[in-house]
């Protein structure tokens, strides 16, 4: 799931966001996916609202969930109550090194709801969650 203004990837700074697009970064997960023996599906909303709905309609269509919220991370309380309600287990991703960013960055309203995190790997990232994903599901 890519939440707020990820959209507009390769549009945005690459020093922080890379120079992929959201569907060429989609492809790839995909691809990536598909060398786990997983299979994708994908959800994109500048809409908070949409957001939320989205993950209250993930009871039996998902095993897991592969998000990132973009700014939604650091404020939004209703994404994270709805993904703690959706009881999959879920991988919070950055593109960018939040940590190392401005202090606001920092602040994860959903990394207690997540099984891991991953940040700063661009792409790369998404591979990870999809790895530590696999591992939860297999357990």
């Amino acid at each position: 799931m890519h939440g707020v203004n990820l959209d507009q990837l390769g549009r945005r700074d690459p020093t922080h966001y890379g120079g992929l697009t959201l569907t060429e970064l989609e492809l790839r997960i995909a691809d990536d996916a598909a060398a786990l023996d997983l299979s994708t599906r994908f959800f994109h909303s500048n809409h908070e609202g949409d957001f939320v709905e989205h993950l209250h309609g993930l009871d039996g269509l998902a095993d897991g969930i592969v998000l990132n919220p973009g700014a939604w991370t650091h404020y939004a309380w209703a994404i994270r109550d709805a993904l703690e309600l959706t009881g999959l287990p879920a991988m919070e991703v950055h593109l960018s090194d939040i940590e190392a960013r401005e202090e606001w960055r920092r602040v994860s309203v959903i990394r207690e709801v997540c099984i891991g995190h991953v940040a700063g790997r661009g792409a790369d990232g998404y591979r990870d969650a999809l790895t530590r994903l696999r591992e939860e599901l297999a357990r």
